[in-house]
């Protein structure tokens, strides 16, 4: 028989992304974690781990394994808690892109305490890699992400928006409908980084001779709209994403779109329905069948 604390030291090791991490969550040396990882493969006969010099990657073993630790560790405190007779609140994890507009995820959020007030909903944020993973791990119940382009992948399309650019109002150009790359030529930009569509963005402003300086590079879309308001530089923006002070006009021949999609994970949960109709009245689902997208 596993005994538990071996599960609980395989599902930290692959929460937190490394054995120190873990052991460190776990309140347990290194050294123990890690002779006990290696005694939970013995045990289940199969290598979980692959562990490389700057990260910790699960095995196909290790992924199948994963699903089914999660739900008995669920099942474990569910079961300690009636016991107990304490009334433990459901938890749903919900995985969100990191590009998600702030201000669209605030409203979906306070629409689910309004529908679902009893349940208690745990945030995840990555890109659209990250989150693929998480479903398939079982790390999340629902995830909220978007793709482009032809990759393919199960999910329900939510809708679907253009990019845009972001100036300050008090910029010459701020108050046109669209304009061409061609002229931000001598523009300073802010880089989001965690924008999935930063590639194609600088490819296309390469192809039309621009090459911009940076006064910021950043990961934090807020921070960079906030700078875009202040007059440090201009940026490219999903059309969800808006700010005070900043103006929005189309960007000529760039026509990437993306499209915001629910994936589900394999196992209902409870509070699923609420939340997928939470999320299809914020971001505009018709809940119909499940389109074929990338991911």
């Amino acid at each position: 028989m596993i005994e538990r604390y071996l599960l609980r030291y395989f599902l930290a090791v692959i929460d937190s992304g490394t054995f120190t991490a873990a052991a460190a969550q776990m309140a347990v040396s290194q050294p123990t974690l890690s002779a006990g990882i290696a005694k939970l493969e013995r045990e289940v006969g199969a290598k979980l781990l692959r562990r490389s010099s700057q990260r910790i990657e699960l095995t196909e073993a290790g992924s199948q394994f994963a699903v089914h630790a999660r739900r008995i560790e669920r099942e474990f405190n569910l079961a300690a808690a009636a016991v107990g007779g304490i009334a433990q609140p459901a938890t749903l994890r919900l995985g969100v892109l990191t590009t998600i507009a702030s201000a669209e995820l605030a409203a979906l959020v306070a629409r689910i305490a309004a529908d679902a007030p009893g349940l208690a909903v745990e945030l995840v944020e990555g890109n659209a890699t990250v989150l693929a993973q998480h479903i398939a791990r079982g790390r999340v119940d629902l995830a909220l992400t978007a793709v482009q382009g032809d990759a393919t992948g199960d999910g329900e399309a939510l809708r679907s928006e253009p990019y845009l650019l972001a100036l300050p109002v008090g910029h010459r150009l701020a108050g046109e409908a669209a304009l061409p790359g061609e002229a931000l030529a001598g523009e300073t930009m802010i880089v989001r980084r965690s924008c999935e569509a930063l590639p194609e963005t600088s490819r296309y402003f390469t192809r039309r001779g621009i090459r911009p300086s940076f006064a910021l590079r950043t990961p934090n879309d807020d921070r960079a709209l906030a700078m875009v308001a202040a007059g440090l530089g201009a940026t490219v923006v999903p059309a969800s994403h808006r700010h005070p002070g900043v103006a929005n006009p189309a960007l000529i021949g760039f026509d990437l779109r993306r499209t915001l999609v629910l994936v589900r994970g394999e196992n209902a949960r409870e509070g699923m329905a609420a939340v997928v109709d939470a999320v299809r009245g914020v971001f505009g689902g018709s809940g119909g069948e499940g389109v074929r997208l990338g991911m």
